[in-house]
């Protein structure tokens, strides 16, 4: 029986494939996250930016 051992970026992207799935995580949020992450844009900044915007448009829908 051989171990394999993941690479760190192996488990990053297992990861953020699977946020979506997280019991609890709201699914916009998911997608913006993996979408940040798979074009390498993940930064407080990036994120701060997106999340505004899902407020702001799920405020506009109240």
């Amino acid at each position: 029986m051989t171990n394999q051992i993941k690479s760190g970026q192996e488990i990053l992207d297992e990861f953020f494939s699977q946020i979506a799935n997280i019991e609890g995580v709201d699914q916009d949020v998911a997608e913006i996250v993996l979408k940040l992450y798979q074009e390498d844009k993940l930064t407080n900044i990036n994120l701060s930016n997106e999340l505004g915007k899902i407020r702001e448009k799920k405020e506009n829908e109240s």
